[in-house]
């Protein structure tokens, strides 16, 4: 089918700035022969004169030239830029990235990985490098990204030179973004000096938590020639390194009936009778015992577990630019980038599967809070499990771009871009292995200090003779995104202050992922008692019962002694427990062996082509004595969107296009050579989410949820307002203030409701077998999500910063600097969601909640102390960023996310010579916690977690 959608971006607001830059260009244009010099000139004029007064150099030098960047531009533009040639001034470009004012980033695995700019979340964001938009995914920390987002982990922060981050749109910049379009910048060999440039640097890299020291190194070679026409370069860098994860986890909190209360059967024969139904079976009659009411409907962790995550990351890196100017006309460039990042996770479990097994779990001695969470209680036939998991990944990025810069007369240029990129984000492993006792006595937790519970194991966890080998899963994937870009831009300057800009643009953007399974719950009861695997047949353990026929019986070749350390765990915590051997567990089972089946949920592709052109004026001069400068505009695109996905085992494409018409127009005013005021507004788009848009329905039977996609959803639209005050006061420094408000016209949101899984209309075939719903698909009410689009939602918030040097200090102090910022952002929208149930055993109540968007924060500030001298050089950085919600949950909690974190960096360098530099770096000094949260009302919690702190120490050599 294919479906024509019309929009049109402008709003009645827009339009009248639109009128009155336009009116304000046209004037311009008219006293631009007679106007004095604007106020780029005059910056630029300002600043030959202090450099011949003063050589700025090292980190200063970086931050005087992004403001030059950030004052020069009629947009609101923030930049970071190298102190020097392969010395980006942070290990990770997110983390660079969250000193510029309204960006936040989100860390997973101990590293930066997303960044939110003015509360909006990576989704919102555009990232180009080298000019060309692009998506790069990994599969680092608890998740694949399969979506828009752009991991910066990917990256090692050597390759690149420069930031820059456009806050307002131009109809000249490339749109998709409610956000901010980013803009990362590698090699420009042209731009060094003459000749031979050699740069290496080493560093050691040590993390206190896995006590690992492993190699980070990276160089560049350069040359340009002599008469400065033509230039090469090419970078690499390389890093190797392991963290661990320590902490708790307990996979959210949940509603659920247990077998019986402080020794009162909870289930009968029948609704009047008195014979107990213990274990399985029975009805549950609601209002017949208090105490059983009272703990089904109190909130219990799913899965409360303690245990260890092992990240091992080896990243490379590597870049190559050649540059010509065969004449002062043309220019013409050719760049290349690639990236290997690669990730071992492995995770060792010790827990308690609650989840969809309290049907046959006895509670006693508990205490119900005033959130009404079953904070502590001890546990009989409780199932006892532990759980080896192992993820292999590797993401390969690949990037080639070529530009021809020509200048046809002295005004009229024009820029030819293209290229393509590729992100390949596989997954050849990802393996559990699951060891399980099913009536372990004795189990008793404690989540009265709710970050730090004390969970205790009655039943010896170290004894083969207590588990059997439940389950196996092999879970393999790919995620391939593909970008082709081809891009005109033209400019022809009218007057000497009046510039018209135009151009095309096509992109075709592609997104695949296949996912598959090798999942099985080895001999389940309701498969009867042989199940073949390979050539292995199993066999239950008569020795134990007929409860025990589920696995194989552990033994010590399949098994493995784990200790938990440094976890924060209290007293009388179990640290101690077996878990399958990977090794020995999948050649016993022949894992590998089997025969992969699509995993429907994951095996879906997108395909987006844009079309486009834009319409640009701009203008500087002055209006009888005030100095401006504006640009006004329109940008056209077409998309043309193909989904495809499994809806009940059978593909499904869906095709439908739609365009969009992006006015915009900024404003900068100069009432004083050290002052701009800024203004701008424009419509801006963000396309729809990838997993949204998958036609048909996705299975989760772990958590009995259903996921339809939606392949009709519009784009996310809005119309952004900006007002910025901005102070350049001395050299190397601003004080600035910035407004910005976004109203969003259309903002997709979740419908939810709940059923059977047969009122879904998808077939039993596609739910994992490993799942408690694979065994029992109508063994309790599922949760049915959908997404369709909603009425908008609104953010608005205000930045504020101030960065200089202290030179107005006498002596040693003037040595010293500061950068401050500051960012407060409210915002709200409706969300359907499901909230507790009110009837012990009874569906989900839906609900119409107001909150904030999800990922952003109210608060973030950041600061940074620095010293700087010919010889010395030291920072200090501290980031805030205060709690937020991330997405919708489940089982009854209302959203779900993190609460604030502050994070501290620190580093040292001294030359030893002109050539050559020691440096001593310190990353997250703290060691702060990741602090995850279910349900915004109880904050109760999902996961608490550290990584330690990382020392990264050596020398930097350069000719």
């Amino acid at each position: 089918m294919r479906v024509i959608n019309r929009h049109n971006g402008s709003k009645a607001a827009l339009r009248l700035l639109c009128s009155a830059s336009f009116a304000v260009l046209a004037t311009g244009s008219a006293f631009a022969q007679e106007a004095q010099p604007g106020a780029g000139d005059a910056a630029d004029a300002q600043a030959s004169a202090e450099a011949e007064e003063i050589i700025v150099t090292g980190f200063r030098a970086s931050l005087d030239a992004a403001l030059n960047v950030k004052r020069d531009s009629v947009s609101a533009v923030d930049a970071i830029v190298a102190e020097d040639i392969a010395k980006f001034p942070d290990q990770n470009l997110a983390e660079s990235l969250q000193r510029i004012p309204g960006i936040s980033i989100q860390r997973d695995g101990g590293e930066g990985r997303a960044i939110s700019v003015r509360g909006l979340g990576a989704q919102f964001t555009r990232v180009r490098v080298n000019g060309l938009e692009t998506v790069a995914t990994s599969t680092d920390g608890a998740s694949a990204n399969r979506d828009r987002a752009f991991d910066f982990n990917v990256f090692a922060s050597e390759l690149f030179n420069s930031i820059v981050v456009h806050k307002t749109a131009e109809a000249s910049l490339d749109e998709g973004s409610l956000g901010a379009v980013v803009d990362l910048n590698t090699g420009n060999p042209l731009g060094g000096k003459d000749g031979l440039t050699l740069v290496a640097s080493a560093q050691a890299q040590y993390n206190t938590l896995s006590e690992d020291l492993g190699p980070r190194l990276a160089g560049l070679i350069g040359w340009k020639s002599p008469d400065g026409t033509f230039g090469v370069s090419v970078s690499a860098a390389y890093q190797q390194g392991e963290t661990l994860e320590m902490g708790n986890n307990t996979v959210r909190w949940a509603q659920a009936r247990f077998d019986s209360v402080n020794g009162t059967p909870c289930w009968f024969a029948s609704a009047t009778s008195t014979t107990p139904r213990p274990n399985s079976g029975g009805v549950y009659t609601p209002g017949r015992n208090a105490a059983c009411d009272a703990v089904s409907l109190a909130f219990h962790p799913r899965i409360p577990r303690y245990g260890e995550i092992r990240h091992d990351r080896d990243r490379l890196g590597m870049t190559a630019s050649i540059q010509w100017e065969p004449s002062e006309r043309t220019k013409l460039s050719i760049d290349g980038l690639y990236s290997s990042f690669k990730e071992t996770r492995e995770e060792k479990w010790g827990e308690v599967l609650f989840r969809s097994n309290e049907r046959s779990i006895d509670v006693t001695d508990y205490t119900i809070d005033a959130d009404n969470n079953l904070i502590s209680g001890t546990f009989n036939d409780a199932w006892v499990r532990t759980e080896h998991y192992l993820r292999k990944s590797k993401t390969e990025f690949y990037q080639a771009g070529a530009t021809w810069d020509q200048e046809l007369s002295d005004s009229f240029r024009f820029t030819l871009l293209g290229g393509f990129s590729k992100s390949d984000a596989s997954i050849p492993v990802e393996t559990t292995l699951v060891f399980d006792d099913r009536d372990a006595q004795g189990y008793r937790y404690d989540y009265t200090n709710s970050r730090n519970p004390v969970l205790s194991f009655g039943t010896s966890i170290t004894e083969p003779a207590n588990f059997q080998l439940a389950e196996i899963r092999d879970r393999p994937s790919d995620t391939v995104n593909k970008f082709r870009t081809l891009q005109l831009r033209t400019e022809w300057d009218v007057t000497d202050g009046f510039q018209v800009k135009a151009g095309g643009v096509y992109r075709r953007f592609s997104f695949d992922t296949a996912g598959f399974l090798r999942d099985t719950v080895v001999c389940p009861n309701a498969g009867g008692r042989d199940l073949v695997l390979g050539t292995i047949t199993c066999t239950p353990n008569t020795n134990v019962g007929p409860t025990a026929i589920y696995g194989f019986q552990a033994t010590p070749e399949l098994s493995e002694l784990f200790t938990l350390r440094r976890a924060g765990a209290p007293a009388g915590t179990t640290t101690q427990w077996l878990i399958p051997n990977l090794e020995t567990g999948t050649a016993f089972t022949k894992l590998y062996e089997r025969t992969p089946q699509v995993d429907a949920g994951n095996t879906r592709s997108v395909i987006e082509k844009v079309t486009g052109g834009y319409l640009e004026f701009n203008a500087k001069g002055d209006i009888f004595g005030l100095e401006y400068a504006a640009n006004a505009g329109m940008r056209y695109v077409k998309t043309d969107q193909s989904s495809t996905g499994l809806s009940s085992g059978t593909s499904v494409t869906v095709e439908r296009s739609y365009d969009d018409w992006l006015p915009s127009a900024n404003l900068a005013l100069f009432p004083h050579e050290d002052i701009v005021i800024r203004a701008a507004i424009a419509d801006v788009v963000t396309r729809p989410t990838l997993g949204n848009l998958t036609p048909g329905g996705t299975v989760d039977g772990f958590n009995y949820r259903v996921n339809f996609g939606n392949p009709f959803l519009d784009p996310f639209r809005a119309t952004a307002y900006d007002l910025a005050f901005e102070w350049y006061f001395a050299p190397q420094s601003i004080f600035s203030v910035a407004l910005f408000k976004k109203d969003i016209a259309s903002f997709p949101i979740a419908q939810t409701r709940s059923g059977t899984f047969a009122s879904t209309g998808l077939p039993t075939s596609i739910i994992p077998p490993s799942s408690p719903a694979g065994q029992n698909p109508e063994g309790q009410i599922w949760t049915i999500n959908s997404i369709t689009n909603g009425e908008g939602a609104s953010l608005k918030g205000v930045e504020i910063a101030l960065q200089a040097p202290f030179t107005f200090l006498p002596g040693f102090w003037s040595h010293f600097g500061g950068i401050v910022n500051a960012t407060f952002v409210k915002s709200k929208a409706d969300y359907d969601v499901a909230g507790p149930a009110v009837v012990p055993g009874g569906p989900l109540i839906g609900e119409t909640r107001n909150s904030t968007l999800f990922q952003v924060s109210k608060r973030a500030f950041n600061g940074t102390l620095y010293y700087e001298d010919d010889k010395f050089s030291a920072r200090a950085s501290v980031s805030y960023r205060s709690g937020f919600n991330d997405q919708n949950s489940g089982t009854g909690n209302i959203f779900e996310g993190y609460n604030s974190t502050i994070n501290v960096d620190a580093s040292v360098r001294y030359k030893i010579t002109e050539q050559i530099e020691l440096s001593l770096e310190g990353v997250n000094l703290t060691d702060e916690y990741r602090d995850r949260w279910t349900d915004e009302d109880a904050n109760r919690n999902y996961e608490y977690n550290h990584f330690g702190r990382t020392i990264l120490f050596g020398a930097r050599f350069k000719m």
